[in-house]
C-alpha cells in the first residue's frame, strides 16, 4: 500500500470515528415506526395447508353444497361449471399427449389440499379470505367433483381431503424428497 493510500485510509477512519457517535445520537431522536408483532397477529395469516393436510381447519362440505356457493360466488369468473369465463378454466385440460397444454385443477394440481389452500386464501377474487371454512370445503368438493376426482356423495373434511388422489400427483419432482 502506498503512502498516499495509507494517508487517505487514515483520514477516512478519523472522519468515520467522529461521525459515528453523532449518527447514533441522531438515531435515538428518530420516530419508532411500527409495533412488535404479536403471536395472535401472525396466527391470523398463518393459514398454509400442506399436502399432508396439516393445518386443515374443522368443517366439511359436499359437492352439492359447493355447487350452490360456486354459482353465487365463483361462476361469474370461472363459468357455470368451471369451464372458464372471465378467468381461468378449472375443469378438464391436459398436460400430456397431443394438443395444447391446458393446466386445470383436474389435469395439473398435485394435491387436493392445495386446491383448498388456494380457494381459502385467494377466492373469490373480489373478496379473498371471505369464505368460511365450511364454504371452502364445499367449493373444493364441487371443483373436485366437476373434474370427476370424487363422487357426488363424498364429503370433504380434514380427514378425507388429504386422502384424495389427484391425477397429476406424481407429475412433480419434490423439492425436499421424503418431507411430504
Amino acid at each position: 500500500m502506498s503512502m498516499f493510500d495509507r494517508s487517505a485510509l487514515l483520514r477516512a477512519a478519523v472522519v468515520f470515528a467522529a461521525v459515528l457517535p453523532a449518527g447514533a445520537a441522531r438515531s435515538a431522536d428518530t420516530p419508532r415506526l411500527g409495533v412488535p408483532v404479536q403471536a395472535a397477529d401472525i396466527a391470523a395469516w398463518d393459514i398454509s395447508i400442506g399436502p399432508d393436510g396439516a393445518g386443515l381447519p374443522p368443517g366439511s362440505g359436499t359437492p352439492a353444497e359447493g355447487a350452490v356457493i360456486f354459482a353465487g360466488k365463483c361462476a361469474a369468473c370461472h363459468g357455470e361449471r368451471g369451464e372458464g369465463a372471465a378467468n381461468t378454466r378449472l375443469v378438464g385440460g391436459q398436460i400430456k399427449g397431443d394438443g395444447p397444454i391446458v393446466k386445470t385443477v383436474g389435469s395439473y394440481w398435485p394435491y387436493a389440499t392445495t386446491v383448498f389452500d388456494f380457494i381459502r386464501r385467494a377466492m373469490p377474487w373480489t373478496a379473498p379470505k371471505s369464505l368460511t371454512d365450511h364454504e371452502v370445503y364445499a367449493v373444493t368438493a364441487y371443483v373436485l367433483r366437476l373434474n370427476s376426482i370424487i363422487g357426488d356423495a363424498d364429503v370433504m373434511d380434514a380427514e378425507t381431503l388429504p386422502r384424495v388422489r389427484m391425477p397429476n400427483r406424481d407429475g412433480f419432482i419434490p423439492l425436499f424428497p421424503g418431507k411430504h
